[in-house]
């Protein structure tokens, strides 16, 4: 059974003839634009980037891949895209699901490799949307403590004969504002509960709701060296612009020691392949070498009863496939960087600070795969810690990220979010409707560059949010 599905093509009518057009679209032409000293090109992924034509903008190998690169990329993109189904099954390549799990394949979660969203109405089910559990204090590594019955994110779905843990529920308070100009806005600020706990109540417990984000470029941030993200830091603030960027240092499972954080809301997963095989374990309970263990905590009997799917249930040519394709999606090219209003966009991105914190243009080192090596890129990201204010704030440690701080989340593909999932809503768990809801959220470090916008005439923000729809 594993020899055949590592050999099989994809399939005719699958995502693999889906993405033929935009596979063989032209590229764009030529355009640049500058903010401060970095020129910033559409190539924002460096040689990996693609035009994203269609919905399927995210979904698409890095251009620079070798013929095999692809032929294993499309693999791992099936492996992205199936449904696991409950042990025992005919299909013993695909089963183990559960017994505890949010979301029954990867993108369930991140649909087309894109973003997630709250749920549309009041109280309505989370499909792109968890929420993260943990107690006061650390564990033996300084990372989040597990509730003792609950773990570390409630399972909203389960087998038969093991009881869910429960739902949570999102409802939403406006919290309204203004413009300097005397305009109104209005932002929602979440407010969690939960309901149906099977395990009884769920007590002095730390929460945060976490949308799923995009999977694109995510090799080439890894690829990025600690030392040039060492260099970004300034803990602190020495050089006084009010903006100090921290590195979170993070348990590394494979290498047995703490190394720096560079993957998830708040730099808490330090390697792709551990963010990958947490995130099988925690939102499909599918075992790896990483995660041998089902996802089942001492107190929930009847999950620990069931049958698995293997010892692992995604076994390692498997996961290598996958982890291939995760590292190469492509970064698709900005658009419209020669439009004057994009152009007049990124000079007010540029005043009003954004880019100390939303770096333009980071260079990755050596890699493995020589796709990903010495390329230039724009992520619009430092990899770095932030406080972002009492308003962000979720009150959970994670690691050495404080309750109020949060990785800088790159910026690129944001403009095709609508395009590919349907939605504009951002931050880490989807309350800002739209860019201008994101920017007034932001506080703390980035005070002064969210009263900058606030202080803009109307024409000068619709030029800055044009900007970011560019990248």
């Amino acid at each position: 059974m594993l020899r055949s599905l590592l050999c099989s093509r994809p399939r005719q009518g699958g995502t693999a003839v889906l993405l033929l057009a935009a596979l063989l679209a032209a590229p764009a032409a030529a355009q640049s634009l500058a903010i401060g000293e970095a020129t910033i090109t559409p190539e924002l992924g460096g040689g990996t980037s693609r035009p994203g034509i269609d919905r399927n903008a995210f979904a698409l190998p890095a251009a620079n891949l070798t013929h095999d690169e692809v032929r294993q990329f499309f693999f791992g993109n099936r492996l992205f895209n199936t449904n696991w189904i409950a042990a025992p099954s005919s299909t013993d390549g695909f089963d183990g699901l559960g017994p505890l799990f949010n979301r029954v394949s990867c993108d369930g979660c991140h649909l087309r490799d894109g973003r997630g969203e709250p749920p549309a109405e009041p109280g309505g089910e989370m499909l792109s949307m968890l929420v993260r559990l943990s107690l006061p204090g650390g564990d033996a590594h300084g990372g989040p403590l597990p509730h003792p019955v609950y773990g570390d994110q409630l399972s909203d779905r389960a087998l038969p004969g093991v009881p869910p843990e429960g739902r949570a529920v999102i409802r939403w308070e406006e919290v309204p504002g203004t413009y300097a100009d005397g305009t109104p806005y209005s932002l929602r600020r979440p407010l969690l509960s939960f309901a149906d706990l099977g395990y009884g109540p769920l007590e002095g417990v730390l929460t945060s709701p976490r949308v799923a984000n995009a999977v694109i470029g995510l090799g080439l941030l890894e690829a990025v060296p600690e030392a040039a993200i060492l260099a970004l830091a300034d803990p602190d603030d020495r050089d006084g612009d009010g903006i100090s960027g921290r590195p979170n240092q993070v348990w590394d499972m494979t290498a047995g020691k703490a190394v720096l954080g560079r993957f998830g809301w708040k730099a808490n997963q330090p390697t792709l392949v551990q963010q990958s095989a947490g995130a099988a374990h925690g939102d499909m309970g599918i075992t790896t070498e990483l995660f041998p263990a089902e996802n089942c905590t001492p107190t929930q009997l009847a999950c620990g009863e069931t049958q698995n799917g293997g010892t692992p249930e995604l076994e390692p040519p498997f996961f290598d496939k996958l982890i291939l394709y995760i590292r190469t999606l492509a970064v698709p090219l900005a658009r419209d960087l020669d439009d004057p209003q994009v152009q007049a966009g990124a000079a007010l991105f540029a005043a009003a600070g954004c880019a100390a914190c939303h770096r333009p243009t980071l260079t990755t080192g050596d890699s493995d795969l020589a796709a990903l090596a010495n390329q230039t890129i724009h992520p619009f990201t430092d990899l770095l810690l932030h406080d972002m204010g009492p308003g962000l704030a979720d009150g959970r440690p994670d690691y050495q990220a404080s309750g109020s701080e949060w990785r800088t989340a790159p910026l690129w593909g944001l403009g095709l979010v609508q395009q590919v999932n349907g939605h504009e809503h951002l931050l880490h768990d989807g309350r800002a409707r739209g860019f201008a809801e994101a920017i007034l959220w932001h506080g703390g470090e980035a005070e002064a560059a969210k009263e900058g916008f606030r202080a803009m005439d109307a024409a000068d923000r619709a030029a800055l949010i044009r900007f970011l729809k560019a990248l």
